[in-house]
């Protein structure tokens, strides 16, 4: 192997375990390794790639953790981070990819990963579209949106329909198909920016502040005084509570995730789940890779809308690797506006 097919591979390690609290950037730090840009001799159905963009989300958190029985393995301290990315194929002896194909999917936070187990990838045919839309809209965000929405909690028109978190890459999504079926749609956020976007870019019938309402019970009777039909959650909490004591005979609940819950040492206590008994409410918690066979069916839904211009997606770009820990512990605060994606590179 030539010498100069060596290169530098800067890498976001994880320093220690992160078990209670907000994690920091200086949790994580840059380093610097190198890498050969060839598949090593011998190694069967691997690719090397060159990651393109990095996706940031909120599950990430978990992963700092030391876990036990999770879906999905704690980080390595010592170890580059992964998680969802879009990347482009330098080597393959893998019979599905070749040089230049482009991925969406797990890989490590570095600017090459070689890549033992693709099954983890998607290969993306859609390349006349934003290659960005995979770290969200066209990628896991979008499927979640999707599979939480139309799978779980089976919409029907004129439906009564709130997302929290619903500036997020999920939440703006959800909001967005609920209003292209024909509900009516409230959001929340954390800020006026966020607040305005819901309103104005994305459609919304209406949105509030949460952080601005002191009694969260009083804030949803007002945007719902018949009720919430459907429920997407994403932050958990107080909000979980308050959304309970005003769900619908019937009503649906996708528990997509609780970020409101994954700094703390010991989860705060449910204290209104009774009223799911004689409201009849069915609430589900999922795992957008159990449904990732429903890719294809996902696709030809949402492309059309994405071209119609039917679909708005907002992203927030940090460049250069170097800015990942920044981006990533900016989830936990609501810095971000938008799907956070990080640029490693271009092409």
């Amino acid at each position: 192997m030539a010498d100069e097919a060596l290169v530098k591979n800067k890498q976001v390690v994880l320093k220690n375990y992160v078990n209670a609290g907000l994690p920091k950037e200086s949790d994580m730090e840059i380093k610097e390794k190198s890498i050969q840009l060839k598949v090593p001799e011998g190694t069967k159905d691997a690719i090397l790639v060159k990651n393109l963009y990095l996706s940031c989300d909120p599950y990430m958190r978990n992963r700092m953790k030391k876990l036990e029985d999770s879906y999905v393995p704690s980080f390595e301290p010592g170890s580059p981070i992964s998680g969802y990315g879009v990347a482009k194929v330098v080597d393959s002896t893998h019979p599905e990819y070749k040089n230049g194909d482009l991925v969406w999917g797990t890989t490590g936070w570095e600017e090459y990963s070689l890549l033992t187990a693709p099954g983890l990838l998607f290969k993306i045919q859609h390349t006349d579209l934003p290659l960005t839309y995979y770290t969200g809209l066209l990628g896991m965000a979008g499927m979640t949106a999707y599979t939480g929405f139309y799978e779980i909690c089976t919409p029907k028109k004129g439906e009564y329909v709130y997302v929290s978190a619903a500036s997020g890459a999920v939440g703006q999504l959800v909001g967005q198909f609920a209003k292209l079926l024909g509900c009516y749609v409230v959001g929340s956020a954390g800020s006026k920016e966020k607040i305005d976007l819901l309103k104005n870019k994305f459609g919304f019938d209406e949105a509030f502040n949460y952080k601005e309402e002191p009694d969260l019970d009083a804030a949803l009777k007002r945007y719902f005084p018949e009720g919430i039909d459907i429920y997407f959650e994403n932050v958990g909490g107080k909000m979980l509570d308050a959304v309970l004591l005003n769900m619908r005979v019937h009503g649906r609940i996708a528990v997509c995730g609780m970020i409101s819950q994954y700094n703390n040492d010991k989860p705060e206590a449910t204290h209104n789940l009774m009223y799911i008994i004689p409201k009849r409410v069915r609430m589900q918690g999922f795992i957008v890779s159990d449904f990732y066979h429903l890719y294809p069916k996902y696709l030809e839904m949402v492309i059309p809308s994405i071209k119609e211009e039917k679909i708005t997606y907002i992203e927030d770009v940090a460049e250069g690797i170097e800015s990942a820990p920044t981006a990533l512990i900016g989830l936990f605060i609501g810095r971000n506006v938008g799907k956070q994606l990080v640029v490693v590179a271009r092409d």
